[in-house]
């Protein structure tokens, strides 16, 4: 079956790999159309379903996706491949791992779009910044080379959610960008910027080859507007899906806490407001140097970063301290789901093990969004000007010759 062109008119087109419950989709919004999306995980599709219908969801294994009934080549890709073997807190297989491994079946199948017809005009991967640091660099380098083996420039990113939402959660993003299109110059500096290029990434850059580093882009994107919003203002006051812990519950917690994280619950009883914790339990090692299990809380205003439910210790817990008196819970699904910046209106699973899984496993609503509005439309929209320009050059150029043979 011959291969079709990208969509030349009307609202840029995407695909979404490893989608989960759609969250690149109600980022990128009206302004953009899926056209193909696919998840592995048949409950997240389930959740796509409910939320986006059933048309363009597939769920199959990334090698079971057969390019040529795709439909014509969108204007974006986006992959979310899986983070666990490249997570400081995985097993260090990176790419290699059996989960995040499944980067190289997909990456075949961009290499197919290429060999069927136009490349899309942005590849986008997001993953976590283990990443950076896999296999010391070889990993980073090896997705770098990947893009550049494909003629497609390419920068990386990191961006925390925290400048968008309530929760501590800095990921990675590779943004490629086909050779074919023109950067804007506005989009484009001549080196990192602070706000988008911690150490991390600027040392991962520099271990790179040379030729990597010339084809190498540096995004430049606006920094949105301070947040306003606080964790506290994300908090349900009695959620349906989980309890309040009995004061026994909560006594154990504090007793779990060193003496640091004590003084931080202290402090927050003598503050002029109710104050919202969160809570993760981490084994650390005592003065002796066993192995302890111990709960460590912030009153930041700012939530730690959701991760799958995978054991107890990985569900996050809000201590709420109004003076004296301290209540411990769940976080409940909904308030995951707001802290990953969906809305209220979105239908999470009915389980809440796998509503935490969904929300933990996405990516950040707002933080797609702003991709989409600082970089994504505002390169295919010059895209779009040039063309017509160039169209109609091309008019003008065709009727003088007309004139000119008819004169």
């Amino acid at each position: 079956m011959p291969r079709r062109g990208r969509k030349g008119s009307g609202v840029p087109t995407f695909f979404e790999f490893f989608a989960g419950g759609g969250m690149v989709r109600a980022g990128l919004g009206s302004a953009w159309r899926c056209e193909f999306a696919n998840d592995f995980d048949r409950k997240k599709c389930e959740t796509y379903r409910r939320n986006w219908g059933d048309r363009e969801i597939v769920c199959d294994d990334i090698n079971n996706i057969d390019v040529e009934r795709l439909p014509s080549t969108p204007h974006l890709v986006w992959a979310s491949f899986p983070c666990q073997d490249l997570s400081l807190a995985g097993g260090g297989a990176g790419l290699r791992g059996d989960r995040s491994g499944t980067f190289w079946p997909f990456w075949r199948r961009i290499e197919e779009l290429g060999r069927r017809g136009p490349l899309p005009n942005f590849v986008v991967l997001e993953n976590v910044c283990g990443t950076l640091t896999s296999h010391e660099g070889k990993d980073f380098e090896a997705i770098i080379s990947a893009f550049n083996g494909l003629g497609l420039r390419v920068g990386a990113m990191v961006i925390d959610a925290e400048r968008f939402v309530p929760q501590s959660r800095p990921r990675l993003f590779f943004l490629g960008i086909s050779s074919a299109d023109r950067v804007p110059p506005e989009l484009m500096g001549e080196g990192p910027h602070d706000a988008w290029y911690p150490s991390p990434l600027k040392r991962a850059y520099m271990q790179l080859k040379p030729a990597l580093k010339d084809a190498w882009l540096w995004w430049r994107m606006p920094v949105p507007p301070k947040r306003t919003q606080s964790f506290a203002d994300l908090i349900e006051a009695e959620p349906a899906d989980v309890e309040w812990h009995s004061r026994e519950e909560t006594r154990r917690l504090l007793a779990m806490m060193t003496t640091t994280h004590r003084k931080k619950v202290e402090q927050a009883r003598v503050a002029r407001r109710a104050m919202v914790g969160a809570i993760y339990k981490r084994t650390r090692p005592d003065a002796e140097g066993n192995k302890v299990q111990r709960a460590e809380v912030r009153f930041d205003d700012v939530a730690g970063c959701l991760r799958t439910p995978a054991g107890g210790s990985s569900r996050q817990t809000l201590m709420i301290v109004d003076g004296k008196e301290a209540r411990t819970r769940l976080i409940s699904a909904r308030e995951t789901a707001r802290l990953m910046g969906l809305p209220d209106d979105y239908l999470l699973p009915d389980r809440y093990n796998e509503a935490y899984h969904l929300t933990g496993d996405g990516v950040v609503v707002p933080v797609v969004r702003h991709l989409s509005e600082s970089i994504f439309l505002p390169t295919l929209t010059a895209r779009a000007e040039r063309a017509r320009d160039h169209a109609s050059a091309t008019a003008r150029v065709s009727k003088n010759l007309k004139s000119s043979r008819i004169s």
